[in-house]
Parts: structure tokens; C-alpha cells; sequence
């Protein structure tokens, strides 16, 4: 039930955020989530794309510095409190998020979040026991 994310490490250069998203659209790759995170030298690009396997290797072939993360995807009410039920599970059962974005669009009830966490199997089992929904790879690729 995990989610290929693919990390591309940028140098803060005028340039180099256009630079993948063309190698992708290039190579017919559709970005579905994204999320930056940067200083003042360099970021670092987390993208969810319906191709996670092509994307690297277009984007390695092309000399950028990727790398795949293993994430899930999880599905929660699209309303206040949503998020914060979701991270209160978690919290209560000591699991620690690293980052979590969210994603483009919506599920079929709810909102999608992008969660890297400790321990993911563990997780995605908690979560599964107290009735949230993990997402599987090849479905989110498609949403």
C-alpha cells in the first residue's frame, strides 16, 4: 500500500524547477502531488507522478540528483477536523511524521494527504484498524 514519491534535489538556480517539469512533460509523466521544501542554496522536489518509475529514470538520465521514498497516501473526511483525527491516531500510537503534503484532487469521500512516516507498515495497519482509508499506489498514480 505504499506510494512511490520520487525526490529531486535542486540547486537554487533560476531554471531548475522548469527544467523537470518539462523533462516530465516531455516524457508524457503527469504530476499528481508536489511539495518543496528549500533553503537558501538548494530544495528538494517530492513529487507523486502517475509514472514513478519512468520519471526517475528520465530525470537521472537527464543529471539530476533523484531518489525513490516510499510514502502512503491516506483518505479522510473533507471537513474541519479531518487532518487533525488522522494525526491524532498516529500521535496516540507514537508514530512519527517526517512531512505529509497534499495531494491534487480528491478521493471518492474525502481529501488525500501524502504522509512520510516511521514505521509505515505499522502505520498503515493503525490507520486500516481505526477506519481510515490507505490508499494503494497504482490507484493514487491514477486519481
Amino acid at each position: 500500500m505504499k506510494i512511490n514519491q520520487i525526490s529531486v534535489f535542486l540547486e537554487n538556480k533560476s531554471g531548475r524547477l522548469a527544467a523537470v517539469t518539462r523533462i516530465l512533460s516531455e516524457n508524457k509523466v503527469n504530476i499528481r502531488a508536489l511539495s518543496i521544501a528549500d533553503t537558501s542554496d538548494f530544495g528538494i522536489l517530492r513529487l507523486i507522478v502517475d509514472q514513478p518509475k519512468l520519471a526517475f529514470d528520465v530525470l537521472k538520465n537527464e543529471g539530476f540528483s533523484v531518489s525513490p521514498t516510499e510514502v502512503i497516501g491516506v483518505e479522510m473526511p473533507d471537513e474541519p477536523g479531518g487532518l487533525s483525527g488522522v494525526l491524532k491516531i498516529l500521535e496516540s500510537n507514537g508514530f512519527n511524521i517526517e512531512y505529509l503534503y497534499a495531494f491534487i484532487g480528491k478521493g471518492e469521500n474525502g481529501a488525500l494527504v501524502i504522509l512520510r512516516i516511521e514505521k509505515a507498515e505499522e502505520a498503515i495497519q493503525c490507520l486500516e484498524e481505526n477506519g481510515i482509508k490507505v490508499l494503494m499506489g497504482e490507484k493514487l498514480y491514477q486519481l
